[in-house]
């Protein structure tokens, strides 16, 4: 990552990550990426890591009362950011997801116990595993089936928990900082007139959250990120905002409008229909076993930025 106060991924690592380079289409690391920050998505509502948050209209979000949130959000854009300096190939999403949501909780000092985190991603993947299992197993019910309490796969786990957080923190070079859009969103619309509308608050504040998912937080600057979902919320509602040159609303926010097309890109393209083979094909690709053997049953995929 290049080095300065808010660490943004590089012209290099963005027109060619490691994991492209190892030969994992961008189509499909795109893909594992968001399954990742899924991941910890869901692991954070089971670790009550995530709350609810206040009504929107009266937008007072205070960091010491929502910290566990802000520990989940902070997770993903370090997740993120690790593979524009790291490959899939050499660590499994499943396990830097685990780091990556053990240090935010540190960061925002939150922090959570080791063993509850490996045991919530253990469920997590057995559940995926279910989801994968042929129609005539799916019959049964799902049922969580907890490791022993001394047992290898509890300290495999353990051990690669505490691998992945030390080497997030040593490959990004201990730039953890992470700044989040939502006081900028406020402000924003504050400015726009738009805080009496509140289905484009929650909107927009969801378009936010759905962009976690994707690489932008590692690729563009904060504005240009609210922005983007300010554009898809009153688009999608049909609220009319100055856009045609010179009264352009985004350049009041020093937002390229560009960045902010191609910010929107990122978030629409995860609501695309993925077929049921796609979604197989994620879930035996959570561990790097299971990316590497996927390289070698399709071979290297190269592809030319």
């Amino acid at each position: 990552m290049s080095i300065s106060l808010y660490p943004l991924a590089s012209l290099a690592q963005i027109e060619q990550t490691p994991s492209r380079q190892d030969g994992i289409p961008p189509n499909l690391e795109e893909d594992l990426r968001a399954y990742g920050c899924k991941l910890i998505h869901q692991a954070g509502i089971l670790l009550k890591q995530c709350v609810p948050l206040p009504p929107l209209i009266r937008f007072v979000v205070y960091r010491a009362m929502y910290r566990k949130q802000v520990a989940v959000a902070t997770a993903q854009i370090l997740f993120q950011r690790f593979w524009f300096v790291t490959s899939m190939k050499q660590f499994g999403i499943g396990d830097v997801g685990m780091g990556a949501l053990y240090l935010a909780s540190k960061l925002e000092e939150c922090p959570i116990r080791m063993r509850d985190l490996i045991n919530v991603y253990d469920l997590l993947l057995q559940r995926a595993a279910y989801t994968t299992s042929p129609k005539t197993l799916k019959s049964i019910e799902f049922k969580y089936t907890p490791m022993t309490y001394f047992g290898s796969s509890f300290y495999d786990m353990k051990d690669a928990l505490v691998v992945a957080e030390m080497q997030i923190l040593k490959r990004l070079g201990f730039h953890v900082n992470v700044v989040l859009p939502y006081g900028t969103l406020v402000n924003y619309l504050r400015v726009l007139g738009l805080t009496s509308k509140e289905n484009v608050c929650t909107r927009a504040w969801g378009y936010l959250n759905d962009a976690l998912q994707t690489p932008v937080y590692a690729l563009y600057a904060v504005p240009t990120i609210v922005c983007a979902a300010i554009l898809l919320a009153t688009r999608h509602l049909r609220v009319p905002l100055p856009s045609q040159p010179p009264n352009c609303w985004w350049e009041l926010f020093d937002a390229d409008w560009e960045d902010v097309w191609s910010v929107c890109g990122y978030i629409m393209r995860l609501y695309r229909d993925r077929d049921p083979d796609e979604q197989k094909r994620l879930f035996t690709m959570v561990s790097k076993k299971g990316v590497r053997k996927w390289l070698e049953d399709n071979g290297p995929q190269l592809v030319e930025s």
